[in-house]
């Protein structure tokens, strides 16, 4: 019988050296196989044939048809894993996975210095500018509404929504007044604003908000009007004074336009009236919408894992008690695009702008001003 020898300990690193680069070898094989697994499904995908590549509309309405719904069918697969692997994370107690953040306009927009911070100076100028004296309540606001010379069918219609819109607005015929008679009038009056609706070919095409007695200016492209009757199910609105909300008004421009915008209504809202009015900013475009809301309690029968009911002890559904809101659209609904900001009241002449859209500006769909 042989003695078996023990390994010294130079040879057994020597093996173990081998076995690493072995490990390292079979690595680099794994990684140039996945490699060409993927250059297979490229290649695969290039020989897909396209829905465009197809001549006969039939066929190629039918292609398409096909690869919509197995697209669809992937992202339900992709929900349910992820739903699943929540289930399962909650179930043992820790974290869930985080949620991937999709990648839209509005989070990848282009750096801008003028956007405001919670520490900004800017916040600190509040207290100096136009609007102050409205929005610390030592002035009522009061507005003066009138058309353009040339007024249509449709204007007077949404200048009737626009005062039920707006607390304490008054409207005057212009007539054949210039529009620098019309704010000296409006100053003697002690108006805080004047809003001039502007028409075109018998349609509302444009806002201009000028702020009493010192400005400033602002000329908005007014576009999809819809009025209350032609909106589906609408309510009609109450005299209460309104809640007003304003979004996504974030650079130094937009925060002086929501500043101009929150001049016209009054500081103090009725809530027992339940209205809303929203200014929503996205990509520029100010979105106005008036609803009224109402708050309900609302039953849930409470299942379990498996989706079943869960009765209590004494054969009882049990049920949880939801509280949602409904929304009711009041009308007007329409569309606003800033065009220009002016330095105190209008003045085509010899008036200073703050700001000017112009078509050059309009250099990539990811910058916006607002």
């Amino acid at each position: 019988m042989g003695i078996k020898r023990k390994k010294s300990e130079s040879e057994a690193m020597e093996d173990y050296d081998d076995d690493v680069v072995v490990d390292r070898k079979e690595k680099k094989k794994m990684k140039k196989m996945e490699k060409e697994k993927e250059k297979e499904k490229e290649k695969e995908k290039k020989k897909e044939i396209l829905p465009s590549m197809i001549k006969n509309k039939e066929k190629r309405s039918a292609v398409h048809a096909k690869l919509k719904q197995q697209k669809k069918v992937e992202k339900r697969k992709k929900l349910k894993a992820r739903d699943a692997e929540e289930k399962r994370a909650l179930e043992l107690g820790e974290e869930p996975p985080p949620r991937k953040i999709p990648r839209t306009i509005e989070n990848t927009r282009e750096f801008d210095e003028t956007v405001c911070k919670p520490d900004d100076e800017l916040f600190a100028g509040n207290d100096a500018d136009e609007f102050s004296s409205v929005l610390k309540r030592d002035r009522i606001p009061k507005i003066l509404i009138t058309t353009s010379r040339f007024n249509s069918t449709r204007g007077p219609a949404f200048i009737s929504e626009l005062l039920e819109v707006i607390p304490n607005a008054h409207y005057y015929k212009r007539g054949t007044y210039d529009l620098k008679k019309i704010v000296e009038y409006a100053k003697k009056q002690d108006f805080t604003s004047l809003i001039v609706v502007h028409t075109n070919r018998r349609e509302p095409d444009g806002l201009l908000i000028i702020g009493l007695p010192d400005g400033p200016t602002a000329h908005f492209k007014l576009s999809r009007l819809v009025l209350r009757k032609d909106i589906k199910s609408h309510g009609n609105p109450t005299s209460h004074e309104p809640e007003l909300v304003l979004t996504n008004f974030t650079t130094c421009l937009g925060h002086r336009i929501g500043r101009l915008i929150q001049s016209l209504f009054p500081q103090e809202p009725n809530f027992r009236g339940r209205r809303v009015v929203t200014f929503h900013n996205q990509r520029d475009y100010i979105f106005f919408r008036h609803h009224r809301y109402i708050f309900e309690t609302k039953e849930s029968k409470q299942s379990d894992s498996k989706g079943k009911n869960r009765k209590d002890g004494k054969g009882e559904k049990n049920t949880q008690q939801k509280v949602i809101a409904r929304l009711q659209e009041c009308g007007p609904r329409f569309t606003l695009k800033l065009r220009s900001l002016q330095h105190e009241t209008f003045d085509t002449k010899g008036g200073e702008y703050e700001w000017v859209h112009k078509p050059e500006m309009d250099t990539s769909r990811r910058r916006f001003f607002l």
